[in-house]
């Protein structure tokens, strides 16, 4: 009978193994199935007019413009989203958006979204000024162009040039994408100066009130780099500086117009955690990985395996009890 019992065992043990290893190998063919499920999508749509040049920003403590500010806060959002999210990015500037990339999913295209993100910049622009609410109408259209729902997070320093009045300011209240808008506030509240930089993007003094308004706040297209003669005409003295900030109440009021949302832009855990609460906005055909599924079931016919050993050991403890 103890010879049966241990046949049975070894039998018991080999097949354990066995049916481990083949849920081993399964596991390292990287199994995936096909899932439809509600997943975050954002589209991080970066203002690149002039104002944006303005340095009145810190990262780790340096001083740095409201656009690199903005690279900074879209890509510790890109960071801090889980595997399944999925991130476009656009730019907007004057009175359009323009769209870079369709969505992507992070985890497998985090570089390539990273280095789409530093390479944002004001040259960018076909235009420096910016007009928000064509903004938000044209992004509007992104939208239907995207087909896709999304999120966007509109990082802007809400500093028209033109200042909207109201000739030159739409009416966005019938806007259908208000739920799905978050104006991200970026740039301090106190006036600060616009950096100017020539086409070869050299920095070369900043904005003055008189080229500012010449120009609609930096109208100034720098395809040509030969009408910066040799550079673009800057503030002669400090007091003949055009000075920026962030337009809290214009953001929103925009906002409000369009049943959207406003979150000032800090580089805090709170700000992350804002964003990342927000509910999915689309539904994907993602490839859900089935790979924990094999290993755990490899390890409990591991453990499976000292199934005989325990049974055996407790009865010898209970007939030694006896």
């Amino acid at each position: 009978m103890k010879r049966i019992f241990l046949r049975l065992k070894e039998n018991y043990e080999t097949a354990l193994l066995v049916g481990a290893l083949i849920f081993l190998l399964l596991a390292l063919l990287k199994p995936e199935i096909q899932l439809k499920q509600e997943v975050h999508n954002y589209l991080l749509l970066a203002d690149i007019s002039q104002s944006m040049n303005a340095e009145d920003m810190k990262v780790a403590d340096k001083p740095v413009t409201r656009l690199a500010y903005t690279q900074h806060l879209m890509k510790q959002v890109v960071k801090t989203s889980p595997c399944g999210t999925y991130v476009s990015v656009g730019v907007f500037a004057a009175e359009n958006v323009a769209l870079l990339f369709m969505p992507l999913e992070v985890c497998a295209n985090f570089d390539i979204i990273t280095d789409s993100i530093n390479h944002l910049e004001w040259r960018m622009a076909w235009s420096g000024n910016s007009r928000m609410t064509f903004g938000v109408k044209a992004a509007e259209a992104t939208f239907d162009y995207l087909n896709i729902p999304a999120q966007m997070l509109f990082f802007t320093d809400g500093d028209e040039a033109p200042k909207a009045n109201g000739i030159n300011k739409l009416d966005i209240s019938d806007v259908r994408i208000g739920k799905n808008v978050i104006f991200v506030g970026v740039g301090g509240t106190q006036p600060a100066p616009i950096k100017r930089f020539n086409a070869n993007n050299k920095f070369v003094g900043y904005w003055g009130t008189d080229a500012a308004a010449e120009s609609a706040g930096g109208g100034v297209n720098y395809n040509d780099a030969s009408k910066d003669d040799p550079d673009p005409p800057v503030a002669y003295a400090e007091f003949d500086r055009y000075l920026s900030s962030q337009d809290v109440e214009h953001l929103k009021e925009l906002a409000a117009d369009i049943k959207g949302q406003y979150i000032e832009g800090v580089d805090q855990p709170a700000f992350y955690q804002f964003v990342q609460s927000q509910t999915p906005a689309a539904k994907f055909v993602t490839s859900y990985s089935v790979k924990w599924l094999f290993l755990t079931l490899a390890a409990l016919l591991v453990i499976a395996t000292y199934i005989p050993d325990l049974l055996a050991y407790r009865l010898h403890y209970r007939k030694a009890a006896r």
